[in-house]
């Protein structure tokens, strides 16, 4: 059974997200173990700078980094990352675990994005799409995507 881990920066605070998470999280217990990582949202002024920003993604990159699972393939997800459909988004997941992995670690960064320091660690780097999106909306989306995924993999009537 494939593991799945969740690496997200900031917490859920609406109580319809968690809802939202908690449901797939429910339904991906058929394929899937699933673990949900939260890491601490880095504070900064109103107003920025570059630099301030990039202090940002690097200090919470590092959180990140070190919760990555060990022998992990990793999928950080950023703008910039290969757009597919879900049925390719689903292939994609068969094909890691035929490569022997036994784990496969999704990144979703903060306000900012992700460093490139965390993008480096990608296996794949993922977007689902040019909109920018909340990124803790990103995590329903994210949880919607491969129970969708281990749905088509299995034959299941979810996906149409």
């Amino acid at each position: 059974m494939m593991k799945i881990t969740v690496i997200a920066v900031g917490k859920l605070k609406e109580k319809y997200l968690r809802d939202g998470c908690d449901e797939y999280l429910k339904r991906l217990g058929a394929f899937s173990k699933v673990n949900i990582v939260e890491i601490g949202e880095e504070r900064c002024s109103d107003n920025p700078s570059d630099a301030e920003i990039e202090a940002v993604k690097d200090k919470e990159g590092k959180r990140i980094i070190s919760k990555i699972p060990k022998g992990s393939f990793v999928v950080p997800m950023c703008i910039e990352g290969e757009q597919m459909s879900s049925e390719a988004f689903s292939k994609k997941i068969e094909s890691i675990s035929l490569k022997g992995y036994g784990e496969i670690t999704f990144i979703i960064g903060g306000s900012f994005g992700l460093s490139d320091e965390v993008k480096s660690f990608g296996g794949l780097k993922l977007s689902f799409g040019k909109l920018t999106l909340p990124h803790q909306l990103m995590r329903v989306i994210l949880l919607e995507q491969i129970y969708r995924a281990f749905s088509i993999l299995n034959n299941s009537k979810y996906h149409k």
